[in-house]
């Protein structure tokens, strides 16, 4: 029986493969025309008088860059090896030489044209490299290169030699001819001098310290300087292998390179359009704001409140860059022009008018997004939101926002965690919110009752990158879990938002209070509640009144590997609580109410992280891994369903079905509780994901998923669900798959196929793979958006 099922798989499946293999195998270089060589990439790039330190490393970063050069097939991008299988490059040799339309069509959809060794061109390449090795340090570097023929003489590889010599270092470095104002701030700013005295020479390194001195002067007045005005000078002759080095302003600038220039006039031009002419004006706080009709469209105090640039002050390009980021993250300006302009031909003039041209944007703003975070719970999921904006709402720079949204996530069913049926939920809602540039605080209320001045205000706002904001919102939501309830969510919030740096932000919202009720319940979840207390706990009616803060960091737009991180620490009910204690209840006392309903108390910390590698132009590596705990105390046993961890579905561990792992060993009795009773006070999750482009907006992803979610506290309903640290990694579920993304630029569209590969409970199935079935392992996730 054996024998037959083997030979029906090798006639049916080997043998044509085997067949195609050894057809095309033969005909990789047969395009090839007679002198050329396939180049099939590099040898392992071998280092001479290599000195192990971190200089020599960064060095031997950027040989490898520069040498580098992709083979066909190269995995992941790599120099140095390719697939075995370079399909797109037989598909090439197979249909390149035909006339007919179909081969021309299989050539440019799959075939890939041979990189041929003449394209390499590695004389070009070592040549390059070697006057790099210079600029590092390395004189006397060299780069030599060999071909290195295959047994098909029609292929070759390239074999690099890099010698790199002594390395020569840098003796002094001294800054000559600058003016005895500009010397003393080089000297008061020596502290943050780039190079030291026996640094290596290092030209990337020469220019950076050029660039902060431009920097410094410029910070401190002197406008008109600019980077060129200054050069190195070099002494390699007195000490062999050292260089006496010094930066040398050069000789006969303009009178005025050299001067400190102060702000002077302050004018702003505000259009409704670009060239619409300005009929009047009026003078505020120092600036004179040119604007056409009766009265601006805006209030001056909106520009002004956000430039650092003022009459009388030095002209400071830190100032002017703020200025112009702050305006810009407002979002009310089309164009945004700064103009400056020196003062008189006096050789004593020293004053910098100032000219700032802004076009507002048009008033409304219709939307439609895709995106990947549930407003309800702050978790991640795929979303389709549509809203209308109105800008400059009250003239103010305020924006006002409505918003409807919706999601859908349908999922195939499997036996292998629980559940035997396919899963349809959804959510829709709305949202309203009112979006103030600036911090609404106590103090800045009665200032502006009071009409007292708010220099002091913006003075505190220096300390912020961006212009900080304050968000006033409602929402009413509608959460529908197929053959179970329907649930409605109505919330209120008061967040600040602001930036300290460009990578770095933060969200604190002193006020969340959302009221939660059922609208509707089946019979089988009812039956579910009675046999499940801690359910029908976590899901009465009830108040949150919530306290938040998020930290969010993400590295800079051009770094080649993006990291993204953020944090949430959440709690509610303890200030009601305290309020309580004041009026002589106990501060455990079970029972308290809000308004007539129970109200929750609770302390959630949770953190995402995840970190993209661009292997090359269209393929990427992603890792992300989330963790959380909620901890429910005082009037709470367990904290609301809703703010509870899960994990399964498209956005998690795509080989099962959401909530439908954990919490722990713990599996359901019966399919049907397995949907909702399948959620934890501690979660964990981490995932892989490879991400090539297949054609056009067609992209593929291979994954790998692992999580589980516990309770912190043991429940006589859910068995073995405690979370124990000894036992993590033995309870983790573990699914693979792959899937297709088709990018649409508005949105993505995703769908995927997860494959279980371990549960965390007995199956009755030895071994890591538990997997009862394959058949019975399996999901399909349609989904919009990445997952992460």
């Amino acid at each position: 029986m054996r024998e037959k099922i083997f030979h029906k798989l090798f006639v049916g499946i080997l043998l044509p493969v085997c067949g195609l293999v050894s057809m095309v195998s033969c005909s990789t270089t047969s395009a090839i025309e007679d002198g050329e060589q396939l180049f099939t990439g590099l040898k392992r790039i071998d280092y001479v008088n290599y000195e192990k330190n971190q200089h020599a490393k960064d060095t031997q970063v950027e040989m490898e860059y520069v040498l580098a050069s992709a083979p066909n097939a190269a995995l992941f991008g790599s120099s140095y090896y390719s697939s075995p299988l370079p399909i797109k490059l037989w598909i090439w040799n197979a249909f390149s030489q035909g006339d007919d339309d179909f081969s021309r069509w299989m050539t440019k959809a799959f075939g890939s044209k041979p990189k041929l060794m003449s394209e390499v061109n590695p004389r070009m390449r070592a040549q390059v490299a070697t006057s790099q090795l210079k600029k590092f340090g390395y004189f006397d570097g060299k780069v030599d290169y060999d071909v290195v023929e295959q047994r098909n003489p029609k292929k070759a590889k390239v074999a690099y030699t890099v010698d790199m010599g002594r390395l020569w270092t840098i003796d002094t470095l001294r800054y000559t001819n600058f003016t005895p104002d500009a010397d003393s701030l080089i000297r008061a700013s020596s502290a943050d001098k780039l190079i030291k005295n026996g640094d290596a020479f290092d030209v990337p390194v020469l220019e950076l310290e050029r660039q902060r001195i431009t920097r410094l002067l410029r910070d401190n007045g002197y406008y008109l300087y600019n980077n060129g005005y200054a050069t190195y000078l070099a002494d390699t002759i007195s000490r062999k292998g050292s260089a006496d080095m010094c930066l040398h302003l050069a000789d006969s600038l303009d009178e005025g390179v050299m001067r400190k220039w102060y702000i002077g006039k302050i004018d702003i031009n505000l259009r409704q359009r670009m060239m619409e002419p300005l009929t009047d004006s009026l003078q505020r706080r120092n600036a004179t704001l040119h604007f056409a009709g009766r009265r601006p469209r805006i209030r001056p105090g909106v520009i002004l409140r956000d430039l650092k640039l003022r009459r009388g002050n030095l002209y400071s390009v830190s100032a002017e860059e703020s200025s112009i980021r702050s305006l810009q993250n407002q979002g009310l300006f089309s164009n945004l022009n700064f103009r400056f302009a020196t003062r008189g031909d006096s050789l004593s003039a020293d004053s910098l008018d100032l000219v700032i041209d802004c076009t507002l944007d048009k008033p409304y703003d219709v939307y439609v997004e895709a995106n990947a975070v549930g407003k309800t719970t702050s978790r991640i999921g795929p979303q389709i939101v549509t809203g209308i904006t109105k800008r400059n709402a009250f003239r103010g720079g305020e924006k006002l926002d409505i918003n409807a949204h919706g999601s859908y996530e349908w999922q195939t069913g499997h036996n292998a965690e629980g559940t035997s049926s396919g899963v349809n939920s959804y959510e829709y809602g709305g949202d309203v919110s009112l979006v103030f540039p600036r911090l609404i605080t106590p103090k800045s209320i009665w200032n502006m009752l009071s009409r007292r001045d708010s220099v002091n205000y913006r003075r505190s706002r220096h300390r912020y990158y961006t212009t900080p904001s304050t968000t006033i919102k409602a929402s009413m939501n509608t959460i529908s879990r197929a053959g179970y309830f329907k649930r409605h969510v109505v919330s209120g919030e008061f967040t600040y938002d602001f930036r300290t740096s460009a990578q770095t932000s933060h969200s604190f919202s002193p006020l969340i209070i959302t009221y939660e009720y059922m609208k509707s319940q089946t019979d089988d979840f009812l039956e579910l509640l009675d046999e499940n207390p801690y359910l029908k706990v976590s899901m009465q009616d009830q108040f949150v009144p919530k306290m938040s803060y998020t930290w969010r960091y993400s590295t800079a737009v051009r770094h080649h590997s993006p990291l993204n991180a953020q944090v949430t620490v959440s709690e509610a009910g303890n200030l009601l609580s305290l309020c309580h204690v004041v009026g002589g209840d106990s501060w455990n006392e079970k029972g308290k109410k809000l308004f007539k309903n129970p109200f929750a108390q609770f302390v959630r910390l949770e953190a995402d992280v995840s970190k993209l590698w661009r292997l090359s132009e269209h393929e990427s590596f992603v890792a992300h891994a989330s963790c959380g705990v909620i901890y429910s105390y005082g009037n709470s046993e367990q904290a609301p369903y809703f703010e509870q961890f899960y994990v399964g579905g498209a956005n998690s561990i795509r080989a099962f079905n959401m909530r439908s792992i954990g919490p722990g060993r713990y599996r359901p009795s019966s399919s049907r509780m397995s949907y909702i009773e399948q959620t934890g006070d501690v979660k964990f999750l981490a995932n892989l994901e490879y991400r090539p482009r297949l054609w056009g907006k067609l992209h593929a992803a291979i994954f790998l998923d692992a999580g589980n979610v516990w309770t912190i506290y043991n429940d006589d309903n859910r068995p073995e669900a405690k979370f124990d640290f000894k036992d993590v990694f033995d309870e983790l579920a573990v699914g693979t798959g792959a899937g297709l993304r088709y990018d649409m630029g508005l949105f993505v569209i995703r769908l995927d196929w997860g494959i279980g590969l371990h549960l965390p409970y007995d199956t009755g199935k030895s071994g890591f793979y538990n997997i009862p079935s394959f058949h019975d392992g399996q999901s399909i996730h349609l989904a919009v958006g990445y997952p992460f």
